[in-house]
């Protein structure tokens, strides 16, 4: 007796036509209360999601980041991935997204990946860079991206002596901001540089992966280092024993920008905008 076929499910059918989109983003964090949903005030992942529902009405999924950025802190290079079942061209998506978003944020390309591939989990490595603005008198155009410092003028040889010693793999919980979920605070720091052009002075730190709030406790430490008031020797024996009582001083949010995240093979060429640009 001939059997009648059984077509796949709806749900089944859904998933074959779903795909996954990585995104390379470009924000300035000032408006925001940092990447993640939150229930009071305006953030970026809800502020994109809400962007892909109005191209995809039926969206329900979640944009996940490479890396979560804290309230004020912006991002050149920072990297998302979407489920997307909208009929629109992978190419297509930055201009339809940038049409939705506001002029803070902005999509500068898409690409379709694996399913498999996860914007956070996939990445090799993600970079940092704060930059400090060292003069006794302000600079409104740089107000929102630096850290004014105009007591005394930093040292940028210490300061860079001392981000040194932190290349390769380590427990740094004395650079971990409380409420973290993570189960250890261990990470591999791959590459590290202090620069001064004029007043400005930049510190960049590559890494596997950033602890909560560690890019901000570590600028603090190595400034308090670069205007005397910390030795050099301190600063290592308190991140490597771990005092995290001792680490006190938080650079504020406003000069820390998320460069860029690595994948293998490259999915994106890591753009770096103005006032970074200028500072190599």
């Amino acid at each position: 007796m001939a059997t009648t076929p059984r077509w796949p499910s709806s749900s089944w059918s859904e998933a074959i036509r779903t795909r996954r989109l990585a995104l390379l983003l470009q924000y300035a964090g000032t408006a925001y209360h940092g990447w993640q949903r939150q229930r009071h005030g305006p953030t970026i992942q809800a502020t994109l999601e809400a962007a892909v529902g109005k191209l995809q009405p039926d969206f329900q999924g979640a944009a996940i980041a490479a890396g979560r950025t804290d309230a004020g802190v912006h991002a050149a290079g920072q990297v998302v991935h979407v489920d997307v079942t909208s009929p629109i061209p992978d190419h297509r998506w930055p201009k339809a997204l940038n049409g939705c978003l506001p002029p803070d944020i902005r999509v500068l390309a898409a690409r379709a990946v694996s399913s498999q591939w996860h914007a956070c989990f996939s990445a090799c490595w993600r970079r940092y860079r704060y930059v400090l603005y060292n003069n006794p008198v302000p600079n409104l155009f740089l107000r929102t991206t630096s850290w004014h410092r105009y007591n005394a003028t930093l040292n940028e040889q210490r300061m860079a002596t001392a981000l040194q010693s932190l290349l390769g793999h380590h427990d740094l919980r004395a650079f971990q901001r409380t409420g973290s979920s993570r189960r250890h605070a261990r990470t591999t720091v791959q590459a590290v540089n202090v620069q001064r052009r004029g007043d400005v002075v930049t510190v960049d730190v590559q890494c596997s992966g950033f602890l909560y709030g560690m890019m901000r406790l570590l600028v603090g430490q190595l400034v308090a280092v670069g205007d005397g008031r910390l030795p050099v020797p301190v600063f290592e024996q308190r991140w490597r024993l771990g005092k995290r009582e001792e680490v006190q001083e938080a650079a504020p949010p406003q000069g820390l920008c998320f460069i860029g995240v690595g994948y293998e093979p490259a999915l994106f060429p890591v753009p770096v905008s103005w006032p970074w640009a200028v500072l190599g």
